[in-house]
Parts: structure tokens; sequence; C-alpha cells
């Protein structure tokens, strides 16, 4: 029997354990913006929804309930600007990684086959490629590469972990290209709502896709929006043939999601006041440790949107990370993300108020 993990790569964040012990060590505790973990209450009306919901003693649908799927549609219309989109055009997911993981096998990719993805991006595009046995393709413009080969091409905007955000006309000349070849494009769009210095715009959006959803599919999370990580709630928008075959395969997979996460799902979009409020929490400590590390010395590059401060010292990565570790501060080395990011660091600003204001004064 042959390992599948044989073909990933070495799991990234076991790396960063010596230096969260040191940072650990610090007699102020750790201060983690490493990983952007929510740590806010979950939504009181989310809570209830799913208290509401808990004696579901039968299986859930893997499509999911007809409430769900109205909810998904409706906020997607008033939300991205969809028009016109149905049932048939969304599909419930396990959480957003789950379907990042396995969307290239769940389409039935394999060697032979190409999946791009951006040449500083979430690793789970790269493992994806892996498990399927396709073959992971960097990219800078992605209009670049050779589309022989090339099945799926992920964007991923606002980016995990730049911050940066794709403009519409450069979405539009992507899709256009894409179509042209053949090849899905596949949008990570779970950072859409939170843009601070851009209006990030959705794959869905008319004037992107030309109203037609041919080729064309959004991924979107309610884990950083309303705080629920914890429930693995997400959905996939967008081509209905490839969300129809999909939704067979995973028919067959039981990949369903829990009745009652499905009902706090509905609940979470129909209310855009909880996340207007989570809006602001993250408005503020963000723009407190902004200020703490340019005046530290940092320089912030892209950074517009999401929930990340792309920062760089100009040195190596890890002797950032060891800077920071010594003063009780822990963050993601940028090559994480790509060897592109070897001089840059991810900075979440999802930790509690008192723990930004801790690393301020830290850096103070």
């Amino acid at each position: 029997m042959s390992a599948v993990s044989s073909r990933l790569p070495v799991f990234p964040w076991d790396k960063l354990e010596p230096y969260k012990k040191t940072a650990a060590s610090h007699s102020g505790g750790i201060v983690d913006l490493s990983v952007g973990t929510p740590v806010d209450p979950v939504p009181g009306p989310v809570r209830r929804a799913l208290v509401e919901a808990a004696d579901s003693p039968g299986y859930p649908t893997v499509w999911g309930t007809a409430a769900l799927r109205d909810a998904i549609t409706g906020w997607c219309g008033r939300r991205l600007g969809a028009r016109g989109i149905a049932h048939t055009n969304v599909l419930p997911v396990v959480g957003s990684k789950e379907l990042v993981a396995w969307l290239p096998t769940q389409l039935g990719l394999g060697p032979g086959d190409e999946v791009a993805h951006p040449r500083l991006a979430y690793p789970t595009y790269e493992v994806g490629a892996r498990l399927a046995g396709a073959a992971p393709v960097a990219y800078g413009d992605p209009t670049e590469l050779d589309p022989a080969g090339l099945r799926l091409l992920w964007l991923n905007s606002p980016s995990n972990p730049t911050g940066g955000v794709l403009a519409k006309d450069e979405l539009t000349r992507v899709v256009a290209w894409a179509r042209e070849h053949g090849v899905l494009v596949v949008s990570d769009e779970c950072y859409l709502e939170l843009g601070w210095e851009a209006d990030p715009v959705s794959v869905l959006h008319p004037d992107v896709c030309g109203g037609s959803y041919e080729g064309v599919v959004a991924v979107h999370s309610l884990s950083k929006r309303s705080n629920l990580a914890g429930y693995r709630a997400a959905f996939a928008a967008g081509d209905a043939a490839v969300l129809g075959e999909l939704l067979r395969i995973r028919k067959h997979g039981g990949m369903m999601v829990p009745a009652p996460v499905q009902a706090a799902t509905v609940a979470a979009l129909g209310d855009d006041a909880h996340v207007d409020e989570q809006r602001g929490r993250y408005a503020k400590r963000r723009a407190e440790l902004r200020a703490a590390l340019v005046a530290h010395g940092f320089r912030i590059e892209h950074s517009e949107a999401g929930l990340y401060l792309w920062a760089t010292r100009d040195e190596p990565c890890w002797d950032t990370v060891g800077y920071l570790a010594d003063r009780g501060v822990l963050v993601a080395p940028g090559d994480f993300y790509g060897a592109a990011g070897e001089r840059f660091v991810r900075i979440a600003f999802t930790a509690t108020d008192e723990r930004v204001a801790e690393a301020v004064e830290r850096l103070g």
C-alpha cells in the first residue's frame, strides 16, 4: 500500500513549534497572531438557530434544505450582485478547506492534468492537486500559463496571505481567457466581505461573468465573517453543471453538512448586522496593529482586505519570526505560502482586543 501522504509537502506549521515555545515563555504570555482563527462570540441569532435545530435525529441531505438553498441564493444576489442564481447553482460544503482539498479529486483530475494557483497562496490549493495526482502550477498572471493540460484555475481575492484584491477588470480578463481555453475557474472568496482599502468583487458579478455562470464557481465560508470556524459552514456557487456533478459524487461520499449547522447557516446568511459588528472589531484591531508595526520599522504591502497584514523588515522571514517570538508575539513566515514570501510574515489581527493591545505595547 502506497502512502498518499508521500505526495504531500511537509505540514508547514510543525516548523513553527520552537518559535511558539519561545513566544509562550514571555513573561506576559504569548500573543498568537500566526493563525487567523476567530476568537469573538458566535452571533446570538446563529446560536439560537443551532439550538432550536439540535433535535435532528435523521440524516441531513448533501444538497441541504430548501431553506438553506434559499438563504445561499438570496445572499449571493444581495451581497455579490449575482443575477438569476437558482438552487442548481449552489452547493453546501463541510467547510471551504474540505472543498479546496478534494475538488481536483472530485473533478476526476489526475496524472497529466494541471491545477494552477497564485504563486503566493493558501497551501491547500497545492495539496488538493497532489492528492489527486495532478500537477500544481504556481502563477503570477494566469493568462501567461500554457492552457494545454490546465484543467482547474484557482483565484483567491482577497488573497490569503497577502490581502491583495483583484480588480473587476482583471477578474473579467481572466474569466474570459479561461473560458476561451476551456479551463474551469474556481474563485476562493472567503474574505470578500472584509475589504478595507478596496471593494472586492465576486466572479459571480455580472460585470465579470457576463451574467452566465458557465465555467465559474465561487467558494464562500462563514468562518471569518460570522465567527463560525467551529461550525464548518461554507458553500460553492456558480456553474450548475459542475456543482451538479459534485452533488452526485458527494451524495455517494456522505459529505453532509449537519442539520443544526444548516439551520445556523440560514440564520447567519440572513443577518447582516452581526457581520457589520464584527467588521468594526477587526477594523479597530487592524488599525492599531498596523500603526504599531509601521512605527516599529515594518513595511506593509497589499493588505487591502482580509484578516492579515503582509509585513516585512527586508530580511529572511524566519529571522522576523524569531525577532517577534523573542517579544512574545507569534506570526506566520511568508514562505509557508510560497517562495515569493520568503522575506515577509503574515500577521493576523484576529486575536482579542486585549492581546492585540499587548502586541502593540510590546512593539512600542
